[in-house]
């Protein structure tokens, strides 16, 4: 994914994912931290978690903040 508003995208739709996961009842705490292979959840967390912080070292380049 090359850009910042390409990633925030990504973010929505993963977002998006797990609000219908979690209105439909298929969430529970151990298949959001310990999900099964193949499952809904599969990587989510981690996907997440690394869009949001490429995100974050984006606008920190374009604002000149961050080394």
């Amino acid at each position: 994914m090359s850009s910042k508003q390409e990633k925030i995208q990504k973010m929505l739709e993963l977002q998006k994912k797990f609000i219908e996961l979690e209105q439909s009842g298929e969430i529970t705490a151990e298949s959001y931290f310990v999900p099964k292979d193949g499952s809904s959840l599969d990587g989510y967390r981690e996907e997440y978690a690394k869009l949001a912080m490429e995100v974050v070292e984006d606008a920190h380049k374009e604002k000149g903040s961050h080394a």
